[in-house]
């Protein structure tokens, strides 16, 4: 489990595949070493991956993850290349603040950013704020509310507007500068994870009309 909220930009430098259906990606990261662990979950640019290896690097430490095939088709990671960088989160673990919402790192699929519009603010209002208008996939749209929550890119974000597939974010300068979202612009892909308790509630209610 997992938060949604980021704890660091990592920076992919190498990306091989092998085995046919898998991708091992080596990524660099300030985190440090003593905190991850062999067989622990990151949740990287949105997906849960495995640390199968990793080690001290000056200023923090690099792992290894494998994307499977199934990683593969539903998410960005196919196209992760060297150089990528990606929003990085650690397991939740008991005790930990919940900042966000419950984000499992299984990403349901990925969204186009449709545009990106600059609002600006004075220094006292803290800076630049950007509204994000993304389209969902058409079968992840109706589990999408406003004011509700939705996973982007693994960053926890309140839902503003809905209208039909297109959706809106708005993200404060805090967000903009230690996420990737600073460099994201109209036509990028996004890994999108609906709300949880969204998607149990649509399955209760799919339930009950086939008579269960």
């Amino acid at each position: 489990m997992f938060t949604g909220i980021v704890s660091d930009i990592g920076e992919i430098v190498s990306a091989q595949s092998f085995q046919g259906t898998l991708r091992r990606l080596r990524i660099h990261s300030r985190f440090d070493p003593d905190t991850i662990q062999l067989g622990a979950s990151v949740a990287c640019g949105g997906p849960c991956l495995t640390v199968v290896a990793f080690g001290p690097l000056e200023g923090g430490a690099w792992f290894e993850v494998d994307a499977a095939a199934e990683t593969l088709a539903l998410t960005t990671a196919g196209g992760w290349q060297a150089g990528t960088r990606l929003n990085l989160e650690r397991a939740l673990r008991i005790g930990d603040e919940l900042g966000g919402h419950i984000v499992t790192g299984h990403v349901d699929g990925v969204a186009e950013l449709v545009a990106r519009e600059e609002i600006t603010r004075s220094a006292e209002e803290g800076g630049e704020t950007a509204r994000f208008t993304l389209r969902a996939p058409r079968d992840l749209a109706p589990f999408i509310a406003a004011k509700g929550s939705v996973t982007l890119d693994g960053t926890s974000l309140t839902v503003n507007t809905v209208e039909d597939e297109l959706f809106s974010v708005l993200l404060i300068p805090h967000t903009l500068q230690v996420t990737t979202w600073g460099e994201r612009r109209a036509g990028d892909r996004i890994n999108i994870e609906v709300d949880l308790m969204a998607r149990y509630a649509a399955r209760l209610a799919q339930a009950r009309a086939a008579g269960y």
